[in-house]
């Protein structure tokens, strides 16, 4: 197949005292941030498994795990740039990605395009990101976490 689709999903709570770290960007404004083993950037987090998803080489956890010391503390864009090595190493470059956040918190669409540039200039791939609420509903309407959804498409190129 010349191509392949990956979706990724994360998912975390917001705790007091925490940095906001979120589509790769600092929101310093923010009186929560993400927790997490490393810092709990659901966006690019979902964009990471998105990307394994659609190489067919796992998920983020089962490529940097909680088990390794070595990802403690890590930045979402740190995830992000092993997660590309190992699905370029796979034979596949990355055609573009989608990625939704869902929360109250930050407000993405106030930073979207410096949000979408951090990615792009840093990684060198096409990256479009939205967000959304939920309208009050669940642990993202209430305020307690925030999520995101990411799509991947990945073309056959590369040392695979």
């Amino acid at each position: 197949m010349p191509f392949r689709v990956g979706v990724g999903t994360d998912v975390h709570r917001l705790v007091a005292g925490r940095p906001m770290r979120m589509a790769g960007l600092e929101w310093p404004e923010e009186q929560v941030g993400p927790e997490g083993h490393s810092d709990g950037d659901v966006v690019l987090h979902a964009i990471c498994d998105a990307l394994y998803s659609a190489a067919a080489l796992g998920d983020l956890g089962s490529n940097v795990g909680t088990d390794d010391p070595r990802w403690a503390g890590a930045s979402g864009h740190d995830l992000l740039a092993e997660a590309l090595r190992r699905v370029r190493a796979a034979g596949w470059e990355v055609g573009n990605v989608a990625c939704q956040m869902i929360g109250n918190r930050p407000r993405l669409g106030v930073r979207r395009e410096e949000a979408q540039q951090a990615v792009a200039g840093r990684h060198g791939i096409a990256v479009s990101l939205t967000a959304t609420t939920t309208d009050g509903l669940g642990l993202t309407g209430r305020g307690e976490g925030v999520a995101a959804i990411a799509t991947a498409l990945l073309v056959r190129g590369g040392a695979g």
